[in-house]
């Protein structure tokens, strides 16, 4: 388009510029901010070449900007910034105007374009906020037509000079005069215009000719200052012509200054022509005077009595002031050598002028006060390039007594003197290198001035100033400034943040200074510019700070930190910096905090910069490194030198400032170096930066990644150590820095990259567990403040600020400001799901970090051993605390999954179900599972009844959905994770649940989510974990059967039938994959027998499925009678008889032996169809390789005699392999089972005696001493009491149910009494009788037992007999190896060849009873 049709495609990228504008797009934020400068771009690149197109364009867009009507301050605001982007690409397309263009582009130029810009020009408003920034840009706009279309700018200002002579208007409009002041002129442009005003001076009224007066002295200003190479000429070879035309205007101007008010007007510029005129200069120096030039004489004779105040008022005085400052000024663009005369009669004036302008005792004054100060500025910075070692004004101004209005000018002529340095002989800054410590001073002072006013805490101090010290403690901040004192001071501290900014070196040189005291200064400077970018008061001077921070962290200032010792003084400054700025950021107290983190990302930059500078010379300063160990299980910190480690004990390296809260406050971390702290901050903000809404300020934290890992690269470069002992997540945050480089498809496909990264996040570290907690805190508040949001709304306008201060406090632009939160804000909501879905990501490695006590931090970065200590961060253990904040996430998880919130209760529980389902960490999985049984759980009673509520059926619909998503979703490290937790109870609950729905459209609509869950959690069999996987899957069978509906469907309604369908395809799909490999096993307790119960559920299935395929059939036929819908029915039939075949397939495949002989039959059938179906049946189980040995009748029972040989396998020496190594593998919680399963295997096998001196031998064996043998909840003790409750019921029963019954039932004993407790006795009763009695009963009860040792169980015998040998074997095992060890020491005291006599009386063991001897 762009070669075919040129005019078409330029309107069309001007259309798009003009529909991007503020004023029609709205409010800009970040992404309309990049789209509009990159039209804005285009148009000044494509103005290169279709120039009169382009700048046509704009001015239309212009003229119809300045022509809208708006209303309300934010239509004001974006009309404002729409004009503001109009003007600066106007004036960069005309500042590369080409040169050949056409006369008929310039006609166009001054007809259209010129009005407009003039309009800004000429309708200043004074006070207005926007005006003056629009009229500056219009004026650079007129500056840059100028420079190529001078002509038509000044025909404009010529006829409107011809206009004003013959007008007779007092008042007339001077407006185009004022165009002098802004266009561009050169030595030939500027000597037209003397010439044209010396033409027409004369015929113009008073107010023109003031006019005219005031801008040619500021058109000679754009000449010096823009080519200042032209009028260092005319003093090298002087131009006649502007001389002539320079002198001409002095004396209309001299005949002009009547009166004492017009010689203060003229004055200023009068000094201006006679500067034109170097030759008269030269000659009124001398003592004889030409009569024509007596009058330029006696105008120097008149300035300086005026400047001495001889002058005789205080307006000429003033206008005095002002002309030799423009002398001196025009003076330093004239080389020394070329005219000395002019130096001179600066000399002769400057003493006067500055003992005038710099009198602390009585400052100068006009009223206005800007015109003064930049007065003054002008004076000074003059002076100075006249004399830079005549200094005395520069001590004045940096008094600390001296006005706030001295030390603003002479920190901005200061600035001056460095951005402005166009000229060869004009001297450098460096002569006030001198004055550093002062104006440190004074940045100090100033500085909790300023902010003291703003209503913050006093300024912090990063370390104690030794330079300042005993300056700071003086000053006094009892009374807080005034608004207007606080006014000067933010105005005096921008200027001065600018200074270091403009040169850094000035404020950090520190001449014959020592090491600690250079260290000190440049800290406390530091911290003062570091205290100021979070300032959301001083917008303009926060951003100013983080430029010069920036300029500081450059190689050359680095360097001036402390020449002494600079890896140590960065290390500790720079992360000082590093660690107040990130915690200022996770505390979300910055409102630009997009901004700062991109200026952090460059901080980052060069602090690598210099590391990769000071590599080798940083490795002598490494003494010891703590790295992270990674190579084994759990994370933890190793030092390359141990013993000096030890040596080194940690100790607190930074300290509070008086009367301040330090900015490095360790906040619980005290005696660790700040250097670690800051990485670790450093990670924790990149980390929260990544649930920003903000898709700019989430590709900035993934970029900053990619700086953190340069440094460890760098940093394991000088230690030689692998890059992973500084960055155990190295290879994750090289792949998020990987990822901010790629174009992103918006932000909800970023935000999912984002999580994925987060899962695979492996090690634990101090900075992503506390980036986890913050979250989750902020995550917390921001749920309550959401869930509460209309009562919020309506009782609190307090807290719903909060809400809005929480949700929205980063972002700068998307997000209006305001006392109050509009939920259906996208921004708002989405930073919440942002972090929802962070917090279910990275959640896994929290909880793993808990799991491992002693988890270490960020390794320390390079630096002396002064820096290393203190190197381990001490972590709180919260094992065996199930509340953790994980388990604590997951359960509000699970409550929010039916939240109902009014506005946003929809799109809570669909995220909540997304982010839990898709992007949880596989992790969380096991917890997930359990806390979702014991909820699901709760949905019966005690009874087994199904509580039917709507929140209930909610949270089951929910819970489907996130299981199949989860067990959908392979993602990575998921199968590790998915067996650590039994679903069986969980789904047969869900199942039960969902039965009692009924038949209605959503209970249906469950119903086939339900049997989708089970089809896939089949597909994922082999990673989940059963207990009872046949008795799982046989109920679920049964169930999901029993949903099957075929032709007993009997709705009416198409779409119901359809769903029902849908449901019945679902259910088969399920039992399809259920069946595959299932034996069948019935109930128990139906009192049949086995083979003839599963032989009967066979026939049930069978039957079922039988059914379905004739409906299948029938239904089939009757819709190809038919067409339309039917057709999509039939398709679904189709499937549904697929289905049922691989049903009955596997069902008859792993059923042969109880089913093959009712399904043989069906193979001669009378129906063909059904002998068909039958042959396909078979042939599928042919396919897949059944085998049929195993319809011999005995093949249970076969079956179950094999497993009990392989369980009771005894090897050569008594060991039960099998058994012992269930005992080990069983989790406690089934041990009752797994003793009761044992003891009746090994029994019936006559093998009980060996299993328990296995068991018992295995518990002595592990048994800490004798005290708490058979004490612990162990297995051993399990089948112990199994073995007492099973064998010894009926010993019990028989032998004290006669004593028991003759107690109860006998008459003599019913009225004895037994209570021996004297406070008990009722009156009649006797104490001693009652204890006779109790004997005799107690006497009676133990003869009895006594008497019954023959009776006792063989099986309790035995168990008592093992129990016996097991513990003296095991404790004579244990005396012998004790034994031997401490003969082993005593013969090591005895002499060589004599045995100790103590040995030959130790004491023996009875072989026959096992018992040791004393």
């Amino acid at each position: 388009m762009a070669a075919h049709k040129p005019v078409e495609w330029v309107q069309a990228v001007v259309n798009r510029f003009d529909e991007q504008l503020p004023i029609k797009a709205g409010q800009q934020n970040t992404h309309t901010k990049v789209s509009t400068e990159h039209n804005k771009e285009c148009l000044i690149n494509i103005s290169k070449y279709k120039f009169s197109l382009v700048i046509s364009g704009l001015t239309n867009i212009l003229k119809n900007v300045n022509n809208m009507r708006i209303f309300g301050e934010t239509a004001e605001k974006n009309l404002y910034l729409s004009q503001l982007i109009i003007l600066d690409t106007l004036e960069k397309c005309l500042a590369g105007q080409p040169k050949d263009t056409m006369r008929l582009d310039e006609t166009m130029l001054v007809k259209q374009l010129l009005p407009e810009i003039c309009h800004f020009i000429h309708t200043y408003r004074e006070g207005n906020q926007h005006a003056a920034e629009l009229r500056n840009s219009a004026s650079g706009v007129l500056f840059s037509l100028s420079c190529n279309n001078f002509n038509a700018v000044f025909s404009r200002i010529s006829t409107r000079l011809q206009e004003l002579t013959v007008c007779s208007e007092d008042n007339a409009d001077v407006h185009d005069i004022e165009l002098l002041q802004y266009i561009s002129v050169d030595c030939s442009k500027l000597k037209r215009l003397l010439q044209e005003t010396v033409f027409k001076f004369k015929a113009l009224k008073k107010v023109a000719q003031l006019a005219v007066i005031n801008s040619l002295e500021k058109a000679f200003w754009n000449w010096v200052e823009n080519y200042p190479d032209e009028f260092t000429k005319l003093y090298q070879t002087p131009q006649t012509d502007m001389a002539d035309c320079a002198e001409k205007l002095f004396d209309l101007v001299d005949g002009f200054a009547e009166s004492t008010k017009r010689k203060a007007a003229v004055w200023p510029l009068q000094i201006i022509l006679l500067v034109l005129c170097p030759e008269i200069i030269q000659d009124i120096a001398k003592d004889v005077v030409e009569e024509t030039k007596m009058n330029k004489k006696l105008f120097l004779d008149n300035l300086r009595k005026a400047l001495a105040g001889h002058g005789g008022s205080r307006q000429l005085t003033e206008s005095a002031a002002i002309a030799c400052v423009k002398l001196c000024k025009a003076s330093t663009y004239i080389n020394w050598e070329d005219n000395s005369v002019i130096f001179l009669l600066v000399q002769s004036m400057v003493v006067d002028l500055k003992n005038l302008l710099f009198n602390p005792s009585k400052p100068f004054s006009r009223g206005n006060q800007n015109a003064d100060v930049d007065l003054m500025i002008d004076c000074l910075v003059s002076c100075f390039r006249i004399n830079p070692h005549n200094n005395q004004h520069f001590k004045i101004c940096l008094a600390q007594n001296s006005p706030s209005t001295f030390h603003y000018v002479l920190v901005n002529s200061l600035h001056r003197i460095i951005t402005n340095s166009a000229l060869d002989w004009w001297p450098r800054i460096d002569a006030v290198y001198c004055h550093s410590m002062e104006l440190r001073s004074m940045f100090s002072e100033t500085l909790h001035k300023a902010i003291q006013g703003c209503g913050a805490h006093p300024a912090i101090r990063m370390t104690p100033s030794l330079t300042f010290k005993e300056k700071m403690t003086s000053l006094k901040f009892k009374e807080k400034p005034t608004d207007l004192e606080t006014r000067s001071y933010k105005f005096l501290l921008l200027s001065l943040v600018k200074l270091i900014h403009a040169d850094p070196k000035l404020l950090l040189c520190n001449p014959r200074k020592q090491g600690p005291e250079t260290q000190g200064s440049t800290a406390e400077l530091i911290t003062g510019l570091v205290q100021l970018v979070p300032q959301s008061s001083m917008p303009d001077i926060a951003q100013e700070a983080m430029e010069a921070l920036l300029v500081l962290h450059q190689l050359d200032s680095i360097d001036l930190w402390n020449p002494d010792a600079p890896i140590e003084t960065f290390w500790e400054i720079s992360s000082q910096m590093l660690f107040y700025i990130c915690k200022k950021l996770t505390s979300h107290q910055m409102l630009s905090s997009t901004e700062i983190l991109k200026w952090l990302r460059e901080i980052l930059i060069c602090r690598n910069k210099f590391l990769l500078k000071n590599k080798q010379s940083d490795r002598s300063s490494c003494h010891f490194l703590f790295l992270y160990d990674v190579s084994g299980g759990g994370t933890s910190q190793i030092s390359l030198d141990h013993e000096e480690m030890i040596r080194c004990t940690p100790g607190a390296t930074l300290r509070k400032g008086k009367g301040n809260s330090s900015m490095e406050s360790t906040a619980g971390c005290s005696g660790t170096p700040i250097c670690r702290q800051a990485q670790t901050k450093l990670e924790v903000a990149l980390y929260m930066f990544l649930w920003s809404p903000d898709i700019e300020a989430v590709l900035v934290a993934m970029s900053c990644f990619r700086h953190l890992c340069e440094e460890a690269d760098i940093r394991c470069g000088v230690d030689e150590v692998s890059v992973h002992n500084f960055l155990p997540n190295y290879n994750t945050f090289m792949e998020f820095a990987s990822v901010s480089n790629m174009m992103s498809t918006g932000r909800a496909a970023l935000q999912k990259r984002v999580m994925a990264l987060l899962r695979r996040i492996e090690h634990p570290t101090a900075g992503n567990t506390e980036a986890w907690e913050d979250t989750h805190a902020k995550w917390e508040q921001a749920t309550k403040l959401i869930l509460n949001y209309p009562k919020t709304k309506m009782e609190d306008g307090q807290v719903t600020e909060s809400l809005h201060k929480t949700i929205v406090k980063r972002r700068m632009s998307h997000v209006s400001g305001g006392g109050s939160i509009d939920l259906s804000d996208t921004d708002s909501l989405q930073e919440w799901i942002n972090m929802t879905g962070f917090l279910c990501a990275l959640g896994g490695v929290c909880l793993q970090h808990r799991s491992n006590a002693g988890l270490a931090t960020y390794s320390p970065p390079m630096g002396p051993v002064n820096e290393r200590k203190g190197s381990m961060i001490s972590m709180v253990s919260t094992e065996g605390n199930t509340e953790t904040p994980v388990s604590k996430f997951i359960d509000r998880l699970l409550t929010l999954m039916v939240c109902n919130h009014e506005k946003v209760g929809l799109q809570i529980r669909t995220n909540i179900k997304d982010l839990v389902g898709l992007e949880l960490s596989p992790a969380l999985y096991p917890m997930l599972f359990n806390k979702l049984k014991n909820t699901i759980s709760k949905f019966f009673d005690s009874q087994g009844q199904v509580l039917l509520t709507e929140t209930n059926t909610q949270f089951v619909e929910q819970t489907i959905a996130i299981m199949k998503n989860l067990l959908d979703n392979h993602t990575e490290g998921s199968s590790e994770h998915l067996g650590q937790a039994s679903i069986e109870t969980m789904m047969l609950n869900l199942v039960r649940y969902v039965r009692v729905l009924g038949n209605l459209v959503h209970a249906i609509q469950i119903k086939t989510k339900l049997c989708q869950l089970v089809e896939v959690m089949m597909e994922r069999r082999d990673d989940l974990s059963f207990c009872q996987e046949m008795k799982f899957r046989n109920k679920m069978v049964e169930y999901l059967t029993d949903w099957v509906m075929g032709t007993s469907n009997q709705a009416t309604d198409e779409d119901v039938k359809c769903l029902t369908r849908d449901l019945d395809q679902a259910s088969m799909e399920a039992v399809v994959s259920l069946l595959a490999g299932l034996p069948l096993q019935p109930e128990e307790g139906d009192g049949v027998e086995l083979m003839e119960a599963k032989s009967q559920l066979f026939l049930k299935y069978f039957t079922l499925f039988m059914n379905l395929l004739n409906d299948c059939s029938e239904v089939e036929d009757e819709s190809a009678q038919t067409g339309g819908r039917k057709r999509g029915m039939s398709r679904r039939l189709a499937s549904l008889r697929h289905c049922t075949v691989l049903a009955m397939s596997n069902l008859l495949n792993a059923n042969v032996d109880s089913g093959l002989m009712h399904s043989i039959g069906l193979g001669y059938h009378k129906d063909l169809q059904t002998r068909a179906t039958f042959m396909e049946v078979l042939t599928k189980i042919l396919q897949q390789g059944t085998e049929f040995d195993t319809l011999a009748e005995t093949v249970l029972a076969d079956r179950f005699e094999r497993l009990v040989e392989l369980v009771t396998m005894m090897g050569d020496q008594g060991e039960l392999p099998i058994a012992m190594a269930l005992a080990n593998v069983v989790p406690c919680s089934q041990w009752d089972e797994l003793a009761r399963v044992l003891v009746t295997l090994f029994d019936s096998r006559h093998l009980l005696y060996q299993l328990l001196w296995n068991m018992f031998s295995k518990e002595v064996e592990l048994a800490d001493s004798m005290q708490t043998l058979f004490r612990g909840n162990s297995l051993a003790s399990k089948i112990m009491t199994f073995c007492f409750k099973v064998y010894g019921a009926t010993y019990l029963q028989k032998l004290l149910e006669p004593l028991l019954r003759t107690v109860i039932t006998s008459s003599d004993w019913q009225h004895v009494s037994f209570e021996v407790d004297p406070t008990r006795l009722e009156p009649t009763e006797s104490l001693e009788e009652n204890q006779r009695s109790l004997l005799q009963m107690t006497e009676k009860f133990f003869h009895a037992i006594i008497n019954s040792s023959s009776e006792f169980p063989p099986q309790l015998r035995s168990v008592c007999h093992c129990l016996y040998q097991a513990t003296c074997h095991s404790l004579l095992n244990k005396a012998t190896v004790k034994e031997k060890k401490e003969n082993k020491k005593s013969r090591k005291a005895d002499f060589p060849g004599s045995a100790p006599c103590w040995l030959r009386e130790i004491g023996s063991t009875d072989s026959d009873s096992g018992v040791i001897k004393s």
